[in-house]
């Protein structure tokens, strides 16, 4: 059977960045390995990221989602069905931040899959300068992630300090226990490293962590209805008016409740990566792209945003 480890968090904690340490170290170990990537939104964005470990050997594939529960559930199982006739020896889900984690079990435990998988590792990656205030549905996404992790892991802890990292544990376990979940995590239960310094003897414990089952209770929560999804189509502006006008989206809440920008817009012949939160503006230049910026949140006001991003083109 082949295992499938499920990489969850929230959007912007970086599962992108862990997803491809971890997907290096697996194929250095001789693992035949399948990525596929999951994503709320109708256009996935960080399967164009992914690109350079296609070109290293490994097989990239993706569900879009954006036009209701059932359909992605649907679209989910069938591609797990086409996958398990290809004999990976492990499949690795990257979800987008807006994920049902009940969505994951129930489907592995239908026919055939039941059969031809098996859960293995579920790693929750928390960024560790986690904004203290979110909305009650991003405290429930927050709790039933971490809920049934094999491994919590903090990201961007070099980014922050010992004060910020007891803080975010804190709100961790308020948000499990606001949801009556009985798991509550102590510092030493959690991977707060620099990422650059994992160790291969750290990747061998995350191998290895699988996942824990633990109740809470369910909030009524219709992803589609709680968050919303803003594609913005031909921007092109400087790499300086991109901090500028992402920075001003972030903050002004009359353009809605913003979590996180991200996409590319083009750069002198290639093309330009942005993945924005209130936290952090992370641009980098890449060969592959595609002309579209995501703004993903609550409460969108979306004329305006559109218009924001016209202005000056």
């Amino acid at each position: 059977m082949a295992r499938i480890d499920l990489i969850t968090g929230f959007l912007g904690a970086g599962k992108t960045e862990f997803l491809k340490r971890y997907a290096r170290f697996l194929m250095a170990q001789g693992e035949k390995i399948c990525i596929l990537e999951n994503d709320f939104g109708a256009i996935n964005v960080d399967m164009i990221l992914l690109h350079d470990l296609q070109e290293e050997g490994c097989d990239l594939e993706m569900i879009i989602g954006g036009d209701g529960a059932e359909a992605h559930r649907r679209r989910f199982k069938t591609k797990l069905i086409a996958m398990g006739m290809k004999g990976y020896d492990r499949v690795l889900i990257e979800p987008s931040g807006i994920f049902d984690m009940d969505e994951f079990f129930d489907v592995l435990y239908e026919e055939p899959l039941d059969v031809w998988y098996q859960v293995g590792n579920i790693f929750a990656i928390v960024d560790a300068g986690l904004e203290e205030n979110i909305s009650e549905a991003s405290e429930y996404l927050l709790a039933s992630e971490a809920a049934d992790a094999g491994k919590v892991i903090f990201s961007k802890c070099q980014e922050t300090d010992a004060g910020q990292i007891r803080n975010t544990l804190m709100h961790l376990n308020r948000a499990l226990e606001k949801f009556q979940c009985s798991r509550r995590f102590r510092l030493e239960n959690i991977l707060t490293k620099n990422w650059d310094e994992l160790t291969e003897e750290d990747f061998q414990k995350l191998r290895r962590c699988e996942y824990v089952h633990a109740d809470l209770v369910k909030m009524p929560l219709k992803l589609e209805e709680a968050y919303e999804t803003q594609f913005v189509m031909g921007v092109k502006i400087s790499g300086e008016e991109l901090e500028d006008k992402c920075r001003h989206l972030l903050t002004d809440e009359r353009f809605g409740h913003i979590f996180r920008i991200k996409g590319f817009i083009p750069d002198h012949g290639a093309w330009l990566s942005v993945n924005a939160t209130r936290e952090k503006l992370q641009t980098e230049s890449i060969s592959a792209g595609q002309e579209v910026l995501i703004m993903i949140g609550e409460h969108l006001d979306r004329a305006r945003i559109e218009e924001y991003w016209k202005q000056g083109q």
